[in-house]
This record gives C-alpha cells, structure tokens and sequence, in this order.
C-alpha cells in the first residue's frame, strides 16, 4: 500500500514538475515575444496570460487535427471598394472586330498570329483547329524542353477538343473567336485527369479531380488546351522542380516569375495565349521580359476556383496575349462569378469605343517620366499619347507605407502551405535561399494576428487613397516597375495593362505599365490598346524560334 502510495506521489510530483516547466518555457517565450513585437508587460501581468497562452496552443493542436487542404477557402473577402463606392451597372459593351487575312502558305506561319486572325481563318474554314493544334503540340515539343517552359502536353485533350471544335463549327455551331484556338494554362490550374504541380517538388505527382473554372469557362468558348505550363515552385520566380524557365529572347537568361511557362510559351510561338496568375507581379514581370502583353484584372472579377491558392486576398487570374486585343478577347470568355468562388463580383465589361476614348481621362506619374534613370523607351509612350490626342495630366501616387503591408502576402502564404513548413517537408523545395517560400514561411509564423488585421485596416486606408487619385482620372500610365506601384496596385485590386514598348542595350523586350480604376477594366484595356496600335513592339517575336 505505501509502496502504491509512493508512486501516487512521484507522478503527481511530475505532473506539477512539468506544469511548472511549461509555465516557465511559456514565461521566457512571452518575454521573447514582447521584444519582437514591441510591448512590455510586468511580471505580474505576464504570469496573468500565461494560462491563456497554454490554453491557445492546446486549441491550434486540436485545429491542426483537421483536415485544411489548400482548396478550403478563407471566409473573410477582401473588398477593394472603399465607403461611398459601389460596383458598375450595367450590361457587356465590349466589340470584336475580326482580323480578315488569307491562309498562309505553311501552317508553321500561323504560330505568331493573333486570336483575331487565327479566329477568321478557323471561321471561314481556311485552316481546321486540328491543323492548328497539332502544329503548335509539335512546337510544344520541340521548343518546350529547351525553354524548359512545359509541364504537362495535354496532347489528347487538345486534339479532342479541337476535333470537336471543327465538327461544330462544320455544322454552323460558331461559338466565337475563341473557338478552335488552341492555348496553355499555367500549372496550378486543375484540369481533370492531368497533373497539378503547382511547379514544386512537394507537388510533382499531384492530381486534382476537378477542373478550374477558367478551364472551363474557356471549354465553353470552344478554346483548345493544349499544355500545362511552367511556374515558380508554388508561384515565386522561374525555377521550377525540373529546372529554370528559360527567356526566348536570350535562353541563358530567366523568363521571370511566377508565370514563366506562360510568359516563355506565349512569346516563343508554342500557343495562341496563355492563362497566368499575379499575386505581386506574376503576370507583369513574365509579360515585361518576354515581350507579350498581359492583363492582371481588378481582383474579384474572375474566380479562383481550382487555381492553388497563394493568397486569397491578392491572388488574381488573367491572360498573357500577344496583344491588348487578345487580352480583351480572353478577359470577356473567363470573367463573371461562378457560384463557387464568392469573392467574385458580377461586373459589365465595357470598353468605350473610338470616339469616347478622347475623352477618358490619362494622367502620368509625373516624378517617374523626368527621373533620369527612366529610359527613353518609357518617355516615348508619353509622345505617343499625345499625338493620340490625350490631355495628360501630371499625378502622383499618394504618399503611403505601402511596403509595410508587403507581410499580408507572406502569412497568407504561410496559412496556405502550414503543413509544408509543420512537416518539414518545405526542406524539399528546390529554392533554399533567405528570400524563398520555406524561410517565408517560418518568418510568417511570427506575424501577430492583431498585427495582421492592424494591416489590413490600413489596406483600406490606402484604397481611399487611391480612390482619391481615381477622382481626377481614369487611368494613368507608369513605367513597369516604378516605386512601389506595382505591390501598391496588387494590395488594392487595380487592373493593368503591361505591354512591349521597346527593347534595351542587351536586345530584349522593355514594358511599359497602364493602371485602370477598379472594375473599369474596359477604360484601361481601351487605352493601352490605343496606344499600342501605334506601334510594332507587339508585332516583333524572338528570331531563333520564328520558322524561315
């Protein structure tokens, strides 16, 4: 009996040995954690919420019980839209012209043409989609390892696709111009029965049974996919789990991220168009270095669903064309909520047309266009715009931290993939590095949550500011990567345009940016394509994958 005794009170003397052990643990982290975040509390105090803090980290072991996939969205919908503002009434006001053009001699000829001509060649049954996609799955092939640009061929689906498309169009069942053109899709977009690896290690074997909704979207306007393309390891930069995405222009050099394979296929001739996403930059910086035009959309206009999620505040899908027209062409077929994803808003796409486009209002960031570093190509758009007949008119962009809220990105990040950094299995990342997505991760895990909806309260204070600046004009223009413009117009949802102006020293392709008020995609696109119609840098492609 007293030997039961004895033992009785050696556990309970471990029990409260270990309680004060995790007491005292506790007490030198909350000390730690007053220091990182800026408070000091007394003693007294602190002995007051350690209880509270053990209590917490028993209920995120519990949560962290359950089954968070990357597709179980976040409740909480980031609205751009500031007090007083409303979203646009309205119905579609959005023209196609045709592009009428006779077949040319080779089939190979096709591979650089615009959604427009390929549409009028398709419609009046100059060439067949079959023809067409089989002439760009070869291209595929052949170009694909040596950009280092492909994933997946979805050579079946696409001759399918396209053989259905031409029975369709044979029987006078024309769904439109972006019937029969074959296209690729940046690989963290499901499409059933194929791999998803959104670029990683992690995720090499992945398959997902469903299909985005972009996906299908672009299935009901009759477009072909024909390749899964290339990202950054879970959408940052150019290096994927096979390799580095290669610039065509100059293959030792990096197509940008994170929609290399998009931004590389696109301008080497091996699809029509691509679908890429931006969370900071994505579909901006691919589309500068490789010379095509993109369209990083206002945020909630096209749904997420089936796309990997970054982060759910930021992330937006959009086209990487050939041309401002092309961009136009896609943003119309993918746009509109889909009951699924509900941070998506039912908005009218209205582009005005030549004789409303004078009277839109285009202002420049004045301090950008008279620094001296800024290139002669950028300074030239502003000529351009002129002769166009626009009024500019000299802005600025408000003053503001913006890069203070450049953390909203990383916790949401981290939330995205916690069990990669729970697991260590980020450790099988290809990118190591300080500035990559495993130490992103850790060092997110040390945002407050108060700090973190402390900075999504002052995200709405620089929407307000924005909106301001968007009180006196309705788009403005400024080079690609001016200051902190470009994670100042991801963290507010803006639409941009970003196309070719030019090229540097080194021969490669120069961008210039158009920025659009919120959910007036239209009057941006409308613009941008104003003034690339004055010019030939869209119409340049890189000599060494052109057929002689």
């Amino acid at each position: 009996m007293r030997k039961i005794y004895i033992i009785k009170y050696f556990m309970i003397l471990l029990f409260l040995f270990s309680c004060r052990t995790e007491i005292e643990n506790t007490n030198r982290d909350a000390i730690g954690m007053e220091n990182l975040i800026g408070i000091s509390l007394t003693q007294d105090e602190r002995d007051t919420l350690l209880t509270g803090l053990l209590l917490n980290k028993n209920k995120y072991d519990t949560l962290r019980m359950l089954e968070l996939t990357n597709d179980v969205p976040l409740p909480l919908y980031f609205n751009p839209l500031i007090k007083g503002e409303s979203i646009p009434k309205g119905n579609d006001k959005y023209l196609f012209e045709e592009f009428p053009i006779k077949k040319p001699s080779k089939i190979e000829d096709c591979a650089f043409y615009t959604i427009g001509q390929l549409a009028y060649l398709i419609r009046t049954r100059q060439i067949t989609s079959e023809e067409l996609t089989r002439m760009y799955i070869e291209r595929l092939k052949e170009y694909g390892p040596q950009l280092e640009c492909v994933i997946t061929v979805t050579e079946e689906l696409g001759i399918k696709q396209a053989r259905k498309a031409d029975e369709e169009i044979k029987n006078g069942r024309y769904l439109g111009p972006l019937h029969g053109i074959p296209y690729g899709a940046k690989d963290l977009l499901a499409v059933s029965g194929y791999k998803t690896t959104w670029g990683a290690n992690t995720h090499k074997d992945q398959i997902i049974n469903e299909t985005a909704t972009v996906i299908k979207k672009l299935e009901n306007s009759g477009a072909v996919l024909i390749a899964k393309l290339t990202l950054g390891a879970l959408a940052w930069g150019d290096i994927w789990y096979g390799g580095k995405t290669r610039n065509p222009w100059d293959i030792e050099k990096g197509s940008s991220g994170s929609s290399a394979g998009p931004g590389s296929a696109t301008a080497a001739g091996l699809v029509a168009f691509s679908i890429g996403s931006e969370t900071w930059g994505s579909i901006i910086s691919p589309s500068s270095v490789n010379g095509v035009t993109g369209l990083r959309p206002s945020f909630g206009t096209i749904s997420k669903s089936g796309a990997m999620a970054l982060s759910w505040s930021m992330d937006k899908l959009g086209p990487m064309c050939r041309s401002v027209d092309d961009c136009a062409l896609v943003y119309n077929a993918i746009k509109g909520p889909d009951k699924i994803d509900h941070s998506v808003v039912d908005v009218p796409f209205q582009v005005p047309n030549k004789k409303e486009l004078t009277s839109l209002r285009v202002g420049y960031i004045k301090s950008a266009f008279e620094n001296e570093k800024t290139t002669l190509n950028d300074k030239n758009v502003l000529l351009k715009l002129k002769e166009l007949g626009f009024d500019l008119i000299p802005i600025e962009l408000p003053e503001f931290p913006t890069n203070s809220l450049s953390f909203l990105l990383n916790v949401e990040a981290a939330a995205a993939f916690d069990e990669l950094t729970r697991n260590n299995t980020d450790a099988l990342l290809t990118r190591q590095i300080k500035w990559a997505w495993p130490n992103i991760f850790r060092q997110a895990r040390h945002v407050p949550a108060v700090e973190y909806i402390q900075a999504n309260r002052a995200r709405v204070l620089l929407n307000q500011k924005m909106a301001d600046l968007f009180l006196n004009i309705d788009v403005y223009v400024i080079p690609s990567f001016w200051k902190d413009n470009l994670l100042r117009t991801n963290l507010t949802g803006h639409p941009c345009v970003v196309l070719p102006n030019g090229f540097n020293k080194e021969g490669l392709p120069t961008s210039i940016s158009f920025i659009g008020n919120l959910y007036k995609d239209g009057q941006v696109i409308a613009v941008s394509q104003a003034y690339q119609s004055t010019t030939r840098w869209h119409k340049k492609y890189p000599p060494n994958f052109v057929i002689q």
